[in-house]
């Protein structure tokens, strides 16, 4: 075996490689600043500061259609006011969350307390005393009982006939809030109101709220009353006709789970809309995405998925047709703060709104959308 003539060997300039750079703390004053330092540095911290550029990218695109999707138990986590400066800043213009997610956030919103656990009260004595814990902190009993005398009344509000949808009722929470909380009070639900941004729940069952509905419907047939009908595809054909009119879209995705799936499912299915219907499909793909998660790749799971493996399935444009992603694999109350905080400082105080967001025209059906724009 010949030596390896030392003459060939590249410095790394001349093919293009970019240099990683040492941190030094005295020279950023800013979470901003930091974070374009660690972009040039390895590992995890790489991947925030790629990931704070990317994100900066998609809400700055004043033709990007952002998605949020939400998972995880972030509200009880109180990270619910970053979800509202996101909104409130035009900086997401759609979310799909866990139906978990929601209701602790709703009990927040209605003055509800989280505690801290402590391990030394076991988890027998906790539902004795209606602690439920969420890993190390309590939601109590209490508040979700609470919650549930207010989404009866909210609903009850609702034309008899009106089909139910998870927009729907969040929409209607959201309305319930805007009008009865003080002005100065931020809530989530009352956020989206305010900006006409849609909250999907697809698992709306999965969640306090969804088995309040439940509740409600046998209160009601009890009564002698008419179950409340709730039909899911509703919300689909709502999303899908918010993600058609876009020129582009983004996701943001903080966990992963049915959220992130159901959001990102709308290219296979307009794909198979078009193949199997003849009808136009519009050849939806996500331009952006970022995702903190730290479930790892080779689990298996949904939630491990990579953007690449996306790409095979026509939820994402790829990279090399200018796809824009990153992806952070740690704990979301950890990275999502930075990442907030990053944008505030990098675009601005200033709230903005996108162009992006065009009033729906009327309640349609896919069928008739996709007929009318093939006509």
């Amino acid at each position: 075996m010949s030596p390896i003539d030392s003459k060939c060997y590249g410095d790394g300039f001349t093919d293009g490689f970019e240099p990683v750079e040492s941190i030094d703390v005295r020279k950023h004053e800013s979470v901003s600043e930091l974070l374009r330092a660690y972009s040039k540095t390895s590992f995890g911290g790489r991947s925030l500061g790629e990931a704070a550029e990317v994100l900066e990218e998609m809400v700055a695109d004043p033709k990007c259609f952002v998605v949020m999707t939400l998972s995880g138990a972030m509200t009880v986590a109180k990270q619910g006011l970053l979800i509202c400066e996101m909104i409130e800043r035009g900086w997401v213009q759609a979310i799909v969350s866990t139906g978990a997610l929601m209701s602790h956030g709703f009990v927040e919103s209605m003055g509800g307390v989280h505690f801290k656990y402590k391990p030394s009260m076991n988890d027998e004595e906790l539902y004795q005393k209606g602690y439920d814990r969420v890993y190390d902190t309590l939601e109590l009993e209490k508040n979700l009982d609470d919650t549930e005398l207010i989404v009866r009344d909210v609903i009850d509000q609702l034309p008899e006939d009106e089909i139910l949808s998870s927009s729907l009722i969040l929409r209607s929470l959201g309305e319930y809030f805007h009008r009865t909380l003080p002005e100065e009070k931020r809530a989530i639900l009352k956020s989206a109101y305010v900006h006409k941004v849609p909250i999907f729940v697809p698992a709306f069952t999965d969640s306090e709220m969804g088995l309040d509905i439940e509740v409600l419907n046998i209160k009601r047939e009890l009564s002698g009353k008419k179950r409340r009908l709730f039909d899911p595809y509703l919300d689909i054909e709502e999303y899908t006709r918010h993600v058609c009119q876009q020129e582009r879209c983004g996701i943001f995705t903080i966990g992963g789970g049915v959220p992130r799936n159901w959001a990102q499912q709308i290219g296979p299915m307009l794909d198979i809309i078009e193949k199997r219907l003849g009808l136009p499909g519009k050849g939806f793909r996500f331009a952006y995405g970022v995702r903190v998660c730290p479930e790892p790749v080779h689990w298996g799971g949904l939630s491990g998925c990579t953007y690449s493996e996306g790409v095979s399935w026509g939820k994402f444009i790829p990279e090399s047709e200018g796809g824009r992603f990153a992806e952070v694999y740690a704990d979301a109350t950890i990275i999502w703060p930075l990442l907030v905080r990053t944008l505030l400082e990098r675009l601005g105080i200033e709230k903005k709104s996108k162009d992006v967001v065009k009033p729906l025209s009327k309640k349609i059906t896919l069928a008739k959308y996709f007929s009318s724009e093939a006509s």
